[in-house]
């Protein structure tokens, strides 16, 4: 050995597995393991190689051994080949239809908010033959589709790319789709005279209003957030300090039996309720009350004064002016009357399920936000009333 860290080969030392060297130089451990390799294979079961097209089993006491011919490979393959094709998702080419969701009811009133598909259809029809002959046509869609694609965005708020993709229409052909038939939506409603006459309120009065059977209309103001406008001026006048934020604000009224009757314009959320009935038809429209008639509303809508000359009464809770409690027949009649007032807290929450109304609407959108709010209230005269 030649000395240093660690044990090296003399200089004429030979290897002893190679062919060359001598048998005599093989050392034990090599015989050792030559002798356990030749045990092992005289126990290995020799199997012949069949030929292709032939199918061979050799059973032994070892193990048990198939050989798969080619024939029955190209069979496995092609039944694989199958099954994958049964878990192919087919992705239709005209994309999103209002015919596909006929047979599914849930599915239609998740996106558009009528009960099922001749629901649909019956809203379409009452639109009229003008739906065919808009200005802005679009080959790649029918005008039910349009009006599929409308509801979609008012009632789920879908954004117009995700519209797009889904109906196989450019990103600027919904926008402009979506203009064009939310304002033939808004003047097509419009023509609907919704304000019923005394008689008809009569007729169809449920009978726990006996105390209230005068009342015509149940007001209440509601509002929807949009973006922060860019205009200092918009800003102020959109400021809501209810809301603490941008919003539009409107009045609607229902009748007793939870029809919506009134629809006002859009006005900023700086607006008060009082100024919102100041410059509505309710006030400025002689014919819309007769005598004796009466309106049920809330605390904060003080207009008693408004429809005094009208001979209209204004049934509101009572406030305490300055009283340190109410009087017990006062409290009596607040209660009556805020249980009846609920109908229109019900019909505004109809109302936003169309979640345009909840999510805050576009700068481009805003201009538009009237014609929304008057669609989204319009329709719900269309839907199961809310009054059994």
């Amino acid at each position: 050995y030649i000395s240093g860290e660690r044990k090296r080969l003399k200089p004429n030392a030979v290897p002893s597995v190679f062919p060359f060297s001598s048998s005599n130089t093989v050392s034990p451990s090599s015989k050792a393991r030559n002798e356990r390799q030749k045990r092992r294979e005289s126990d290995l079961v020799h199997v012949p190689i069949p030929s292709v097209g032939n199918s061979v089993v050799v059973e032994s006491e070892v193990s048990e051994l198939h050989i798969v011919t080619a024939t029955e490979h190209v069979d496995q393959i092609k039944s694989f080949s199958d099954m994958s094709t049964q878990c192919e998702i087919q992705e239709s080419s005209q994309g999103y239809s209002i015919e596909n969701f006929r047979s599914s009811p849930k599915i239609l009133k998740y996106y558009t908010g009528f009960d099922d598909y001749d629901h649909f259809k019956l809203f379409f029809n009452i639109l009229g033959p003008a739906a065919y002959d808009l200005q802005f046509r679009c080959s790649v869609l029918s005008p039910e589709n349009q009006l599929f694609l409308t509801l979609m965005k008012l009632r789920r708020a879908t954004e117009n790319i995700e519209l797009g993709h889904l109906f196989h229409i450019s990103e600027t052909t919904v926008s402009t789709l979506l203009n064009v038939w939310i304002n033939f939506l808004y003047f097509q409603l419009k023509e609907l005279d919704i304000w019923p006459s005394r008689d008809v309120v009569d007729e169809h009065m449920p009978d726990n209003f006996s105390q209230f059977s005068k009342t015509r209309v149940i007001l209440d103001a509601t509002e929807i957030p949009i973006h922060k406008p860019r205009n200092v001026n918009a800003q102020s006048a959109t400021f809501s300090s209810y809301k603490n934020k941008n919003t539009l604000k409107t009045m609607v009224g229902c009748t007793p039996k939870g029809a919506v009757s009134y629809i006002s314009d859009a006005y900023g959320g700086s607006a008060s309720d009082r100024q919102i009935i100041e410059r509505s038809r309710l006030v400025q429209d002689r014919s819309m009350f007769t005598s004796g008639d009466s309106i049920m509303a809330d605390r904060g809508i003080m207009v008693q004064d408004l429809f005094a000359s009208k001979d209209v009464q204004v049934n509101t809770p009572t406030m305490l002016k300055g009283k340190s409690q109410l009087e017990a027949e006062d409290v009596v009649r607040d209660r009556r009357i805020a249980s009846k007032r609920i109908h229109i807290e019900r019909v505004i929450g109809l109302a936003k399920t169309y979640k345009i109304l909840n999510s805050n609407l576009s700068h481009c959108k805003v201009t538009l936000g009237s014609r929304i709010l008057y669609i989204c209230f319009a329709i719900q005269n269309f839907r199961q009333s809310i009054v059994s």
